[in-house]
């Protein structure tokens, strides 16, 4: 069901973008530039659905402009989550790929693939289990708006929900805890060329 939902706003999107995509003639932050690529920094706030409570995440990205509609996006950052009560320690190293898709200018569509590398430490009542290091591959879906600073800068903010689960198998109960996440994060970005 989650599939065919993200399929029908990828969809959604991408169409609103192509039809409604920027002519060009707008005096916008990315306008002026042919595909223009910008660097930047991000933090923010992520919570699991079953993580103890949620935590700030910091990293980095690149986007490039593709047009005025479509844009590319590879981004690393760095987050932890805790589960059961601190049992469970999670520090992990998402590598995002994203393509976004503006219907209007500023205002955007997410969606993309990412690579989490991940350790996951045990301790407590979970201390006999041994720490272990796991690379899962999720995908996201989001939307996110852009606030232009002139011409060669801006800010951003965006709202992103992962799909990932790890595997607690090890773990009394384990198969149950859901690791799947929301991310909220902020960021400025210097257009490079």
């Amino acid at each position: 069901m989650y599939k065919k939902m993200i399929y029908m706003i990828i969809l959604f999107v991408g169409f609103i973008s192509l039809t409604y995509g920027q002519d060009g003639d707008s005096q916008g932050y990315r306008t002026n530039i042919h595909n223009p690529v910008a660097v930047g920094v991000q933090g923010g706030f992520s919570k699991a659905a079953d993580a103890d409570n949620g935590k700030f995440l910091g990293g980095g990205l690149v986007r490039a402009y593709l047009t005025n509609a479509v844009a590319f996006e590879a981004s690393i950052l760095y987050r932890q989550e805790e589960y059961k009560d601190g049992a469970i320690k999670v520090s992990s190293w998402p590598v995002q790929l994203s393509g976004l898709f503006y219907p209007v200018e500023y205002l955007y569509g997410v969606v993309g693939v990412g690579w989490y590398n991940a350790k996951i430490e045990y301790s407590g009542t979970l201390n006999d289990i041994p720490d272990k290091t796991s690379q899962k591959f999720g995908w996201h879906f989001g939307a996110g708006l852009d606030i232009p600073l002139g011409e060669r800068a801006f800010l951003f903010g965006d709202f992103r929900y992962v799909f990932l689960n790890y595997n607690f198998e090890d773990v009394p109960g384990g198969g149950e805890i859901n690791s799947d996440y929301f991310q909220i994060s902020a960021g400025l970005m210097f257009v490079v060329n």
